[in-house]
């Protein structure tokens, strides 16, 4: 058997990169950038005044010198003057500072009558003016592969971009296999189940940028496979990911089915737990991914295969899993000759990230995956732990 970190390569080469596509910045949240796009002006584009005040020359900002009001300059709405010797002009945040002035007095700093003011405070060394091209100048570029968030839509926005060209959504087809499946809502048999991880790993690949599509469960049929895998070639998909019988038992269809339907698998069960029966392989430009059928299982490999495929799909580069550090509240035996992701849950305290692993790890039991928020990993023949000791762990929440 192959390692995770054999697996995962494996899994990376497989995928192509998508095409790109333009879509409006109303619509590019979460999208990856694959074009960079930049700056069409300046920002600020003129001088703006930080408060509202008044605009003056410096050299007039002496205490209790009197200076004569001679216009106002508010938002979208300058004054086209040029301030001289002894004047001012009223201003408000955000408004462009006049030619001659080289600063703003604060309202609190001032006493204001008729057309004058009388400075009753020294204006020190704040000049409270945002300079011409202080965020950001003309031609500032926002450089791909990059996942667009609220904030960067904001710069995009003050860059005077309307539309963005970002990675097409990665099609990926969801195929759950067995008789003993049910979707949910309906009226199984005392034998069945219901089909449960498929949805978990719908909603994943939503957050994650692509476009899921569940198809309908499979029977354990060789003719049942081929309909299913024909109808998600049929559709286009990127990603084809099959849901149980990976394994090597007389009921385990789905390998036979991807080597008629002409995959070249790329490996088949790795040194792992949960996800031993892992397999994956390609055909064309379609990779496909093979996950074991017990929920905890496909949703643990959902995070570090199918995700890492996805991102890789839409062009990233940073696509693995986030490892970071934490310390163990309890200690542990010694770890086994496949690496073990263990469901469990991490804190940040004061001084330290510890995390506390759930007593109960059985690959099919979503109510411990549904309350975990990271993985822990116990690498292949991991030595027993101490408590605060250092170990490895993957968000998941």
């Amino acid at each position: 058997m192959i390692t995770v970190e054999q697996a995962q390569a494996l899994c990376l080469d497989l995928v192509k990169t998508t095409p790109s596509e333009t879509v409006s910045l109303a619509n590019a949240q979460g999208r990856t950038l694959a074009e960079a796009l930049y700056a069409k002006r300046d920002q600020p584009p003129f001088s703006a005044s930080a408060m509202d005040g008044y605009a003056i020359r410096h050299a007039d900002a002496v205490q209790h010198a009197v200076l004569d009001v001679v216009a106002e300059s508010a938002a979208g709405h300058g004054w086209d003057g040029t301030v001289t010797a002894g004047q001012a002009v009223r201003i408000f945040t955000g408004a462009p500072v006049p030619d001659g002035a080289d600063c703003v007095v604060i309202q609190e700093n001032v006493t204001a009558a008729d057309a004058q003011i009388t400075l009753s405070e020294p204006i020190g060394t704040n000049m409270n003016i945002r300079p011409q091209g202080a965020d950001f100048k003309r031609e500032h570029p926002l450089d791909p592969p990059r996942v667009l968030s609220s904030p960067d839509l904001a710069l995009l926005a003050a860059m005077n971009n309307a539309n963005v060209t970002v990675r097409s959504k990665p099609k990926v087809a969801l195929i759950s296999t067995g008789d003993e499946l049910l979707m949910p809502g309906g009226d199984p048999a005392p034998d069945q189940i219901i089909a449960s991880n498929v949805f978990a790993l719908n909603a994943m690949l939503r957050d994650a940028g692509a476009e899921p599509s569940i198809l309908p469960i499979a029977l354990d049929t060789p003719e049942a496979l081929d309909a299913v895998l024909k109808q998600a070639s049929d559709w286009g998909a990127d990603i084809i990911v099959t849901i149980g019988g990976a394994s090597v038992g007389d009921h385990d269809l789905v390998a036979p089915a991807l080597d008629r339907f002409g995959v070249t698998r790329s490996f088949h069960k790795i040194a792992m737990r949960p996800g031993k029966p892992l397999m994956a392989g390609a055909k064309g430009t379609t990779a496909f991914l093979g996950l074991p059928g017990n929920p905890v299982s496909a949703i643990v490999c959902g995070h570090l295969f199918l995700l890492p495929m996805v991102r890789r799909a839409l062009g990233q580069t940073d696509v693995l899993p986030r490892a970071v550090t934490a310390r163990l509240t309890a200690p542990m035996p010694e770890g086994g000759p496949r690496a073990h992701y263990m469901r469990a849950v991490f804190e940040e305290g004061l001084e330290a990230r510890t995390v506390t692993a759930f007593d109960k790890q059985d690959s099919s039991m979503l109510t411990v995956l549904s309350n975990a928020n990271c993985l822990l990993l116990r690498p292949i023949d991991d030595p027993a732990k101490n408590a605060s000791d250092p170990v490895t762990i993957y968000p998941i929440a």
